[in-house]
């Protein structure tokens, strides 16, 4: 089966653009209560994803930021500790029950790497719980 079916498109999609402010990206975060984000350049391509945790460690080890100028940085600019893997659109469903194992979502691309969506793990799950007690 193609992930296509299962794909909750960009358009509904909460996401990061690089160039985003660390404020903006907390943000986001709090006002959606997720605890990751996947971020895009300014061509739309998938260029990471970007946790919570990414943003404690950013203020953990910059002590001359705080609240008053997280508007300064860039979300390019703070080091992800985690990387999600994305996939292409013409992936098969096997293909990503490794990734759902490791990620709250996969990051869904088109062949030029363009962010398309995501596809939720809770979704992958969803599929294979049917496939077993079909």
């Amino acid at each position: 089966m193609k992930i296509s079916s299962f794909l909750l498109p960009k358009e509904k999609v909460a996401f990061l653009t690089s160039s985003c402010s660390m404020l903006d990206a907390i943000e986001q975060l709090e006002g959606r209560y997720y605890t990751a984000l996947p971020i895009v350049d300014d061509e739309g391509k998938y260029v990471g994803t970007l946790s919570e945790g990414d943003l404690l460690w950013k203020l953990k080890s910059t002590p001359e930021l705080d609240f008053a100028n997280l508007q300064q940085v860039p979300v390019s600019e703070i080091k992800k500790h985690i990387h999600n893997e994305s996939v292409s659109i013409n992936a098969q469903m096997d293909d990503m029950l490794a990734l759902a194992a490791d990620q709250n979502f996969v990051p869904v691309v088109d062949d030029a790497g363009i962010f398309i969506g995501i596809i939720r793990r809770k979704d992958i799950i969803e599929y294979y719980m049917k496939s077993i007690t079909d």
